[in-house]
């Protein structure tokens, strides 16, 4: 009975492990075919051969997008907007999760039900286009900052986050003279670092995908960021493309045998999503802790 009993585990364990492998194939799938794409010619392509390994290996995709510098100026603005706004985004959204998760401050449920109808309604594009315009913050990054100081959603997981760290702590903080600026900033911080990592994952994310925003409020081609500049870069690109096959000339025949739009997509994207995939696995593990800690009150 207990050999049948360790045979059906490690069976049930074995079926587990294929399945959970099956899943990380299948999720992995996608980015290898994207990077494969952006490293083969246009003929291999079009006629359909990449699948997981490149064809007719070229880099002239990468080099098209990257040869100006153009790209490189705007992965700087992107850098710049991203960790500023983050810091931005952490430092409001504590000081504003903090208080509001201490029952003890007065007027807490009125502020949290104006916080909550954020949520549910908003002022439109328009009006929001029309009140960036007003303060003159138009082509500022601060016209992209400010709107977005706080998410309703991330304020909420960290109040539950400080609401279930032990009141002990603060109350023996407290006995010993201790105020509040050296509670939070000596015993809940440091007790906070999950939630922060994972809401800094979350929000560096936001900002290094801002595309709309951007479009809207930054006029200056200088102080465009990494994806607007990219969608610029694929269009002409796909535009010079089709001139180039127009032509029928030799110059352009070759353009057309190593570049094609598609493979200016994939390397597109490879360029955007790599500066993430390098900063997730040293956040990785707060990250998982955080949102599991910070998302559950009990």
């Amino acid at each position: 009975m207990t050999g049948g009993s360790a045979l059906s585990t490690r069976l049930l364990y074995g079926l587990l492990y294929a399945f959970l492998a099956f899943l990380a194939v299948l999720t992995l799938f996608p980015f290898v075919n994207v990077l494969a794409t952006s490293m083969s010619g246009s003929r291999a392509i079009s006629s359909g051969e990449v699948f997981l390994w490149p064809k007719d290996v070229t880099f002239t995709s990468f080099q098209n997008l990257i040869e100006d510098g153009q790209l490189l100026v705007a992965m700087k603005n992107t850098v710049i907007i991203t960790v500023v706004g983050t810091a931005l985004n952490i430092a409001s959204t504590i000081m504003a999760a903090y208080p509001l998760s201490r029952r003890r401050l007065k007027g807490r449920s009125f502020m949290l039900m104006l916080i909550t109808f954020t949520m549910l309604f908003g002022g439109g594009l328009i009006p929001n286009y029309i009140l960036i315009k007003s303060l003159g913050i138009m082509n500022s990054y601060w016209a992209l900052w400010l709107p977005g100081l706080l998410s309703t959603y991330n304020f909420f997981v960290m109040k539950t986050f400080f609401e279930n760290l032990p009141a002990e702590l603060e109350e023996s903080a407290s006995i010993d003279g201790a105020n509040d600026l050296y509670i939070i900033w000596k015993i809940i911080l440091p007790l906070s670092l999950p939630i922060i990592a994972a809401l800094t994952l979350f929000y560096a994310v936001g900002w290094w995908n801002s595309y709309m925003n951007v479009l809207m409020y930054i006029t200056s081609s200088g102080k465009q960021s990494l994806m607007v500049k990219l969608l610029q870069m694929i269009d002409t690109t796909s535009q010079s493309l089709l001139n180039a096959g127009a032509t029928n000339g030799g110059e352009g025949a070759a353009m057309q045998t190593l570049l094609s739009p598609e493979g200016v997509r994939a390397a597109a994207i490879i360029i955007s999503v790599t500066p993430i995939l390098c900063v997730y696995p040293f956040l990785q593990k707060y990250f998982v802790k955080g949102v599991l800690i910070g998302s559950l009150k009990g």
